[in-house]
Formats: structure tokens, C-alpha cells, sequence
């Protein structure tokens, strides 16, 4: 009796919110792991968006 399922299908504007800003470029990065690269003796950071998933890596 507890489970209950929606029957309307969500809006297109709930289904996609915060994913337009992520294709034009304005992502939410928040920092994964700072680790050391030996061969180049740098520092990597590693970033995740936290809207779409996007991950990117920059050595310092």
C-alpha cells in the first residue's frame, strides 16, 4: 500500500533541468582526486561535473 507509482509523465522541463547549461559549455565541476604523476612530475586534478557527469583531467 506504501509503493506508489506516479502515472503522469514528468515535464520536459523537470526531465532536463540543469542539462542546458552543461551543452552550452557551463558545467559544475567539483574536484575527484588530486594524484601525482611520476613520469611527468606533476600534479593531475581530476574534476567531475556535477550536473551531467563530464569528467576532465588537467596537470598543473
Amino acid at each position: 500500500m506504501s509503493n506508489v507509482i506516479p502515472f503522469k509523465k514528468p515535464r520536459l522541463k523537470d526531465k532536463h533541468k540543469g542539462r542546458s547549461l552543461c551543452k552550452s559549455g557551463f558545467h559544475k565541476w567539483e574536484v575527484l582526486e588530486t594524484p601525482f604523476n611520476v613520469n611527468e612530475g606533476k600534479l593531475l586534478t581530476t574534476y567531475r561535473c556535477s550536473r551531467c557527469g563530464e569528467t576532465k583531467t588537467e596537470s598543473k
